[in-house]
């Protein structure tokens, strides 16, 4: 076929009456004349028309099964809703800012705030849309215009360049760092006229050797002599004892005059950045303008409030979050999903490691155990329905068993069967 032979968009739009039918012929006409300058043959014009319909009907958004072993895996939406948060997910009316009781208008804080304030002890909560709105609002309310002391070895960059000077530099705080790279003491913050001391938790890496960082009480204390407040922004966040991670309530009880942390990575919720601490500090954050900018909304907060309560019970938190659940599962029951799959996919088993993800917990290492099968098998279950995406790693496609359910096993296993 030459260039000349081509229909007209409209003439090949005409075989379908759907109303993209044009745009989607635009689309397989240019792309035919890219073949036709390249020396090949452009193929079924009106089939390759249904092709780019269906493209652009098909959501791009779509469910993944998570066989990388990475628990929080940021590309990969991070946390799996727990089904409680799932089921919470209304799109028909609700409460959002109205108070049932006396009949007029409510606070979408309220529904979140009062279990925050009790799985933390806070005097007070509030949530907006992730941790770096948190952390921006906090700065911009408290410290505006003023300084904010902050280590030196404390400002970070997390994934997709999210950098800590910079939200300060956005807040319009002044930024003040001490001490070095590698050590830093609680002498290094005594400084006159700043308005906020700033930790920040290491949470997605490790300084060993030669460093020092002060204890959260010891900053309490030089911020009480200072009479400012101390914001300490934990990053991922956690509500059950997981080892190198703080949770909100020891900082609280460490003194710290304000906490704040991510709703869907170690929480295991929906994506939210959450507050909490003083009852005079929180309603400045609350008054400021930014905050309608950043609240969250009503789908996140459902979904939030849900996981939250199931919190309250922390066994059942194990049980029914399953980020948690991931991280806790015995390697004997990894092993043994590992195995079934394995058989019936035609794959080997292997040992391997998961890892925590999110930037959370970064020297953590889980003991797994994966299903091996050949590396040619990886874009066709990346690109197959539902997608399924595994490691890579020396000529074989490891489908790791640590984040992949039974249920999502058995849907890998016939994934690879059809391929």
């Amino acid at each position: 076929m030459e260039l000349r032979d081509l229909p007209a968009v409209d003439e090949l739009a005409r075989s379908s009456d759907d109303p993209l039918a044009v745009a989607a012929a635009r689309t397989v006409i240019d792309r035919a004349r890219e073949a036709i300058r390249a020396g090949a043959e452009p193929g079924d014009l009106e089939a390759r028309l249904q092709e780019e319909l269906a493209a652009l009907r098909a959501p791009s958004l779509r469910r993944v099964l998570n066989a990388t072993g990475v628990i929080v895996h940021t590309n990969l939406g991070r946390a799996p809703l727990p089904d409680a948060a799932l089921a919470a997910l209304t799109g028909g009316y609700s409460n959002l800012e109205f108070d049932l009781q006396s009949g007029t208008r409510g606070s979408r804080q309220d529904h979140a705030a009062r279990i925050l304030r009790r799985l933390t002890g806070a005097e007070a909560a509030l949530v907006v849309n992730n941790n770096a709105a948190a952390l921006l609002l906090a700065l911009a309310a408290l410290a505006e215009d003023r300084e904010v002391i902050v280590s030196r070895g404390e400002l970070i960059e997390i994934g997709d360049g999210f950098r800590i000077p910079d939200v300060l530099a956005r807040s319009g705080a002044r930024l003040v760092e001490v001490g070095t790279t590698n050590r830093t003491r609680a002498a290094d913050y005594e400084r006159e006229g700043a308005a906020l001391l700033l930790r920040v938790h290491q949470s997605n890496f490790r300084q060993v050797g030669f460093s020092e960082q002060p204890a959260l009480k010891e900053l309490a204390a030089v911020a009480r002599r200072l009479g400012v407040p101390l914001l300490d922004d934990l990053g991922s966040g956690a509500f059950v004892d997981l080892g190198d991670e703080p949770t909100a309530a020891q900082s609280l009880a460490a003194g710290a005059d304000l906490v704040c942390f991510s709703g869907d990575k170690l929480l295991g919720g929906p994506q939210a950045g959450i507050v909490v601490g003083r009852a005079d500090l929180v309603e400045r954050l609350k008054r400021h303008p930014l905050h309608r900018a950043l609240r969250i909304d009503k789908l996140s907060l459902a979904a939030l409030e849900a996981t939250l309560l199931l919190y309250l019970e922390p066994q059942r938190a194990l049980r029914e979050v399953p980020v948690l659940r991931m991280l806790h599962e015995d390697a004997s029951a990894v092993r043994a999903r590992a195995e079934r799959l394995a058989q019936s996919a035609g794959g080997a088993v292997e040992e391997t490691v998961a890892r925590v993800g999110g930037g959370a917990l970064p020297l953590a290492e889980l003991p797994s155990f994966a299903c091996a099968v050949d590396e040619s098998l990886a874009a066709p279950l990346r690109t197959g329905e539902p997608a399924v995406v595994g490691i890579v790693r020396d000529g074989r496609l490891l489908l790791d068993c640590r984040t992949l359910t039974d249920a999502e096993a058995d849907e890998v296993a016939a994934a690879v069967r059809q391929k």
